[in-house]
């Protein structure tokens, strides 16, 4: 089967044929892939920057925004059956450890990332398990919501952890209306009663948040803290959701941020530094976020159904994988990529 494979950090993947997966355990489920998401995640780890953290040996197959239908299952998958349309939960888990039963799927103790730790979806194939896929409402097409199971799930995760502090007559700012900001906006809209602002440099970025349902846009001009701290009667805002998190992203979120207000790392590339006493005075809080649960994807999928949480896409062959980066280097890829086999 074609896959698309990293050989060297640095360097862009290639495509090349490699073996096809097989079902070797009970739970395994085979996927056929009719969409894969491309991530700024994939350009940090062809930079090199998950070398230590994902420990995987090159080459290996990227990839970890799948969907697709189900080509084979081991003997003990009763959730799903060959043909049936899915959406693949970006990790691997075991079901059994604590953070299995308590429902957080990504701290898995023997969790496994496709496409970041082992062999991603940038492929024709790839193997997951029976815990990981979703079945997708009839009529949804893979290619058409394959962006959710990262991009989609780790924007709607971190609104979900800041409903609580986003009651009627709050503010929200999201930092970046690309590939995870657009579906945040739509979340927020859903999720909450806060007044949302999107702060981005680009005009077409801007555009595509007033479609989403922001009440306000900011231009990244170097007046958007000022313009933020306005729109706010000078508090600043409850939360900052930052989906860039570099070149100057995160000063500018602290700035805008009010007195005991929250702060949602989910874009990353920077450095949060932050004097202890200066966290300790205005009581702020700064709050991790890593994908999200299967239940919050499956979530997702249901406000996909209704429409209310929807993507913008735009198509590449499996083939144009390059094209595809360059296009999001580069800031031209507006909402998300989408490779299909």
């Amino acid at each position: 089967m074609k896959a698309v494979r990293l050989h060297e950090y640095g360097r862009r993947p290639v495509v090349e044929d490699v073996p096809e997966p097989e079902v070797t355990g009970p739970l395994d489920v085979v996927v056929r892939i009719g969409g894969a998401g491309l991530c700024r995640t994939d350009l940090h780890i062809v930079e090199g920057q998950w070398r230590e953290k994902s420990g995987v040996t090159l080459p290996y197959t990227l990839g970890h925004e799948n969907a697709g239908w189900v080509h084979a299952v081991g003997p003990a998958v009763s959730n799903v059956a060959v043909g049936d349309a899915v959406i693949v939960h970006p990790l691997v888990t075991c079901g059994l450890c604590r953070a299995c039963r308590a429902g957080d799927d990504m701290h898995c103790a023997a969790g496994q990332f496709p496409g970041i730790g082992v062999d991603g979806g940038f492929a024709e194939l790839l193997k997951t398990n029976a815990r990981a896929v979703v079945r997708l409402p009839e009529g949804v097409e893979p290619e058409h919501v394959a962006a959710h199971a990262d991009a989609g799930l780790t924007a709607y995760h971190a609104v979900k952890k800041a409903v609580g502090v986003l009651y009627p007559g709050t503010v929200a700012v999201v930092i970046g209306a690309g590939g995870l900001g657009h579906i945040g906006i739509q979340s927020l809209r859903v999720l909450t009663a806060a007044e949302i602002v999107v702060v981005d440099r680009s005009p077409e970025a801007l555009e595509l948040a007033r479609e989403c349902g922001a009440h306000h846009t900011v231009v990244a001009d170097g007046t958007q803290v000022a313009r933020v701290r306005e729109i706010t009667g000078g508090h600043g805002a409850e939360a900052i959701l930052d989906f860039v998190g570099e070149g100057g992203a995160i000063e500018d979120g602290i700035a805008m941020l009010r007195r005991a207000g929250s702060y949602f790392v989910i874009g990353y590339g920077g450095v949060i530094s932050v004097p202890a006493i200066d966290v300790i005075s205005t009581e702020i809080n700064f709050v991790g976020n890593l994908v999200g649960t299967y239940n919050d994807l499956a979530e997702l999928m249901t406000l996909q159904r209704r429409g209310e949480v929807t993507l913008h896409t735009s198509r590449y062959p499996l083939e144009a994988v390059n094209d595809a980066m360059d296009d999001l280097e580069h800031g031209r890829l507006h909402g998300r990529g989408i490779l299909v086999p």
